[in-house]
């Protein structure tokens, strides 16, 4: 008996699925099949006005701040075979901190588990770093 997927290749070389509705267009993402149907309004008119749910603000939000923290501590050494500077790890090290903080606040405001921000370990953050990543 021929699995899943030899069927699948089979139809795909008989072409049946070669002439199915919205070929080649993009796929509509304007509705959200999973959204609530009472909040659907709601998130039309913040998309609408070019805003997003807030915990999608604030995970920009953090991505931005994560990147800034990752340029400044290349531009303070990241490639260089000596140690970081005590000053310069500490300081770095409350930055990360702080971003941990800030990932911790919004991984209690995500709609979904999936959607949870994994925290910063400043021992890899330097890592990364003296790898020029």
């Amino acid at each position: 008996m021929p699995n899943i997927e030899e069927i699948i290749q089979k139809a795909m070389a008989d072409g049946a699925f070669d002439h199915l509705k919205g070929k080649g267009q993009p796929l509509s993402l304007e509705i959200n099949p999973n959204a609530d149907p009472e909040w659907e309004l709601a998130f039309h008119i913040l998309k609408e006005n070019g805003f997003a749910p807030a915990f999608i603000e604030e995970r920009q939000a953090i991505e931005q701040q994560v990147s800034v923290v990752r340029q400044s501590l290349q531009a303070a050494g990241a490639g260089s075979s000596q140690a970081w500077q005590p000053a310069v790890r500490t300081e770095f090290e409350a930055q990360i901190a702080e971003i941990n903080k800030r990932i911790r606040n919004y991984n209690l405001s995500v709609p979904h588990e999936k959607l949870a921000r994994r925290m910063l370990d400043a021992d890899s953050e330097f890592a990364r770093a003296a790898r020029g990543e």
